[in-house]
């Protein structure tokens, strides 16, 4: 069948409790360059003193393109169920088309058995999240590009890269600066980085000692360079301290750190203000949101909302995401 403009009605946009303020912004950009008013859709979420989570729509969405927007930060396995329940919801109202947009994708570190009798969580979400309701997906930088494969229906892989990297040229001189990635799997994660300012690429090898990984070694030349230290995500911050505490004793001059995703994670806050005496700028994005009381005046937070709203109103229309990434 050909595909028209609006052929599954208009665009309703659903807000999860994880991230409001994320959805809020993507429906003001919708507003914006649809030329017509986006709001959000009327729908009460609760959760019930057994731990149980309710979703009522409270409009009709019957033959509407809907989308729902949920990140999976934590409370992650609460924010998981709302978003199951709220596609159940939504496809048991007969919505035309219905796509989850899910800023950052939990458990997307476990892609494979790489120990015996161990599941592969990140399969199962992309089985749960199709086997509620959803007809398309459309998630910011995976942990591994592999996660696509695990989606039998169709999706939105995006990259915050290009939003962050636009950021750093015009704030950033890059005539003196390298690259370097965190650790040697995100190798290619880093190229594209490097490509990008077209500077140069230095890795961090990490060696187990005992139990414990470690930063052991910078293959490249960091001194007297202005390092952009980039990864997915800042997790707990271990690596992250490593590398930056690696590069200060290599004769790195200024650091910037920069990663898609806050997970942020206990003991994350101490290890950020240990980093915050050597590290001249955090740049991340607002895929997870981080409390007042968790930010540091150091921190750059860019918001997706544009990235998203955009390929939105595009996947609306039936026109194609890559061009917007001349792809």
């Amino acid at each position: 069948m050909t595909r028209v403009p609006g052929m599954y009605g208009e665009i309703k946009l659903i807000a999860g409790s994880a991230c409001p303020e994320l959805a809020t912004e993507i429906s003001d950009y919708l507003t914006r360059t649809t030329g017509q008013y986006v709001p959000l859709l009327d729908a009460s979420i609760e959760k019930f003193p057994n731990d149980n989570i309710f979703v009522q729509l409270n409009e009709s969405v019957r033959g509407q393109d809907v989308y729902i927007i949920q990140t999976t930060g934590a409370p992650v396995n609460d924010n998981l169920m709302e978003l199951f329940i709220t596609l159940d919801a939504v496809r048991r109202d007969s919505a035309g088309r219905i796509t989850a947009v899910i800023p950052y994708m939990a458990y997307s570190r476990t892609d494979k058995k790489d120990l015996p009798r161990t599941p592969i969580t990140a399969r199962l979400i992309a089985d749960m999240i199709q086997i509620a309701g959803a007809d398309r997906y459309m998630t910011i930088d995976l942990h591994a590009g592999q996660i696509q494969g695990f989606f039998s229906i169709p999706g939105d892989s995006l990259t915050a890269r290009y939003l962050i990297v636009d950021y750093i040229r015009e704030t950033l001189p890059t005539d003196n600066m390298v690259v370097t990635t965190v650790d040697l799997g995100f190798a290619k994660g880093g190229r594209n980085w490097a490509r990008l300012l077209n500077v140069p690429l230095t890795f961090i090898e990490k060696r187990r000692v005992g139990t414990e990984t470690r930063a052991h070694a910078i293959i490249g030349n960091v001194r007297d360079k202005d390092v952009l230290l980039v990864d997915d995500e800042m997790d707990t911050g271990g690596s992250m301290l490593q590398a930056v505490e690696l590069l200060d004793e290599s004769g790195a001059r200024d650091i910037t750190v920069a990663f898609t995703h806050a997970v942020f994670s206990p003991p994350v806050h101490e290890r950020l203000r240990q980093m915050s005496e050597r590290v001249r700028e955090f740049v991340f994005t607002n895929t997870i949101p981080v409390p007042p009381e968790h930010r540091l005046p150091n921190m750059t937070i860019l918001s997706v909302a544009d990235l998203l709203g955009e390929v939105i109103r595009r996947a609306h229309e039936g026109v194609s995401v890559g061009a917007l990434f001349d792809e």
